[in-house]
């Protein structure tokens, strides 16, 4: 199994709006970017990962499972993006911000602390564990 973060700002697409889709989730579409597009494209269903508010908030705000493997995006005409689909899991009972984040130094090396911007990240299993604790699951 792999761990991923998936970024979005919570105006656009919240965790409540996730958490309205059920079990059956919702695409992760309208992803831009190669690299994220290429992470989505190594999900594996039962994948898990870690939804992340973006914008003012900036935290982990609950964990989410990969519920369909990659497949063409919806929302993109061209042919060139594909998503995956994601459902929520449960929430953080203590939203994990980013500067929780950046002040452990157990997560000195994620992905979220260097390449912030980048919507569609891998968590190392370390990591995983670790924010989880941090955020009290």
């Amino acid at each position: 199994m792999a761990y991923w973060l998936f970024k979005s700002e919570p105006d656009t697409w919240s965790w409540d709006d996730q958490v309205k889709k059920g079990k059956r989730g919702q695409e992760w579409d309208g992803v831009r970017n190669f690299t994220a597009r290429n992470h989505m494209r190594a999900m594996k269903k039962g994948d898990e990962g870690f939804f992340y508010h973006s914008g003012p908030e900036k935290a982990v705000v609950g964990t989410v499972v990969v519920v369909k493997e990659a497949h063409p995006d919806s929302t993109d005409d061209s042919g060139k993006w594909e998503c995956v689909d994601i459902a929520a899991v449960e929430p953080m009972p203590k939203p994990v911000t980013l500067a929780d984040v950046k002040a452990d130094p157990a997560l000195a090396e994620m992905i979220l602390v260097r390449q912030s911007r980048l919507s569609v990240q891998p968590v190392t299993t370390a990591e995983w564990k670790r924010v989880r604790k941090l955020g009290g699951l």
